[in-house]
């Protein structure tokens, strides 16, 4: 009987030692299996953002600036869109959202009675700034047209302001720009602009950041048409200055209208 019983605690212990084998099998396993889960989880999420972000068209950023005294009170639709309604001479609006598209459709309406005054297309680069610019053109007397101009998007350099004037100020002409500092003269100063033509949209012009007050001659002379409060410039400040005829006064006989492309 002693021979028979003997293997039993032999055959037990062989039976729990596979046991625990195999548990701890499990326990090795399952960790694992999950480790490779989640790895495969973040991958089909890695693909799946790579897929959206190669399909993503950045916007494009539009404004319009109407510097035209021909022109009715506006309404201005881009791509469809009602981009700025009822402006008129010497408004600058902000800036909108839009899709990007090589040849946008731009259109041009009455704000009363919707009549259409003028079709046009221009270029809306993606991630870029530009504005509808409506302004006086000479023949036909009484015209006007639309330009689409690009902006400056990033900051000036470091220490400096960058300006880009439009000049519509047609009973003055051809201008000249001051941007002078302050307790410094207007006869020791030196123009940032000269002869600026009405009409010409200046690319922008850079400085050292500085209070300054803006004077605007005729081209030529020093005798001010139009003299700015002082503007404190700290650094990388982006402006456009519309540049148009005072309608009631004759003393400033310009007026100018400064917008912020990039603070």
């Amino acid at each position: 009987m002693s021979e028979r019983l003997g293997p039993l605690p032999t055959m037990r212990a062989m039976r729990m030692n596979g046991n625990r084998w195999m548990e701890a099998a499990r326990q090795l396993t399952l960790p694992g299996v999950a480790v490779a889960a989640l790895v495969s989880l973040a991958l089909a999420f890695s693909l799946s953002g790579c897929v959206n972000v190669a399909s993503y068209t950045q916007p494009t950023l539009v404004r319009v600036i109407d510097g035209s005294y021909a022109a009715p009170a506006v309404n201005v639709v881009v791509e469809g869109t009602l981009l700025a309604g009822n402006v008129g001479q010497g408004n600058i609006t902000p800036y909108g959202t839009l899709t990007a598209s090589t040849a946008a459709p731009i259109k041009i309406t009455a704000a009363t009675g919707g009549a259409a005054l003028l079709t046009t297309s221009g270029m809306l680069l993606a991630g870029h700034q530009h504005s509808v610019f409506l302004a006086d053109i000479a023949a036909p007397p009484g015209g006007y047209t639309v330009t689409v101009l690009e902006d400056q998007q990033i900051a000036a350099a470091s220490g400096h302001s960058a300006f880009r004037f439009l000049n519509q100020a047609t009973k003055t002409g051809a201008i000249d720009v001051y941007m002078i500092p302050t307790g410094v003269t207007m006869a020791n100063s030196i123009p940032i602009a000269t002869n600026l033509p009405v009409g010409n949209a200046a690319t922008y012009i850079g400085f050292l950041s500085q209070t300054v007050t803006m004077v605007i001659t005729p081209t030529g002379t020093i005798t001010p048409k139009y003299t700015s409060a002082p503007l404190a410039l700290t650094g990388g400040e982006v402006r456009t200055v519309l540049l148009v005829d005072a309608q009631l006064t004759s003393n400033p006989p310009v007026e100018a209208f400064i917008a912020n492309d990039v603070d």
